[in-house]
């Protein structure tokens, strides 16, 4: 009986973080509600305050659990430049935005969650890659870096996917930027 329960809170729990990823990109964080996500999921009001605590902190899981970054880093070897260059490729030139982008970029203008953001952001991309760089200016080396891959999320967003461009060509070209920010 213990071990159904336990299956059930797991599947209960899956339901409401993905009812709330959905949501959060399609609507953004001021226009969910936890009523929303509760109907999506199929789930109790009740259950969602138990499991997360606040909409807040729900949102906080839903963006630390979002995006392939961390694995930029571990797939890299020695060619750090061009494993960045190929990640912001890849978004440059996918067909949809990414959940995360999707998120972020509907989400961003409340002052509510923008520590969850920057905290993310630091976490996921500034920090770890600062780590990597010898060097009294790595932290503004990095900076410049994030600065070119979260600006490659919203330069797909406004103008959609580069799908014309070669994206060897353009992992090429971007390597050489890394490599010139990172060096």
């Amino acid at each position: 009986m213990e071990e159904v329960r336990l299956r059930d809170r797991h599947a209960t729990r899956l339901r409401i973080m993905e009812a709330a990823r959905e949501l959060f990109a399609e609507h953004g964080y001021d226009q969910v509600t936890m009523r929303l996500i509760a109907a999506r999921a199929e789930a109790n009001l009740s259950l969602i305050n138990r499991y997360f605590g606040s909409k807040r902190d729900l949102f906080a899981e839903v963006i630390a659990e979002q995006g392939r970054f961390p694995g930029v880093f571990d797939e890299a070897g020695g060619d750090l430049p061009r494993a960045l260059a190929e990640y912001v490729a890849d978004r440059l030139t996918s067909p949809g935005d990414s959940v995360l982008v999707a998120t972020l970029a509907r989400s961003t203008p409340t002052s509510e969650i923008q520590e969850i953001i920057r905290e993310r952001i630091r976490t996921a991309i500034l920090e770890p890659l600062s780590d990597r760089l010898p060097g009294d200016d790595a932290e503004m080396r990095a900076s410049l870096a994030t600065a070119l891959i979260m600006g490659s999320a919203q330069l797909r967003r406004v103008f959609g996917p580069a799908d014309e461009w070669r994206r060897e060509a353009v992992v090429d070209r971007l390597t050489r930027v890394f490599r010139a920010c990172l060096g």
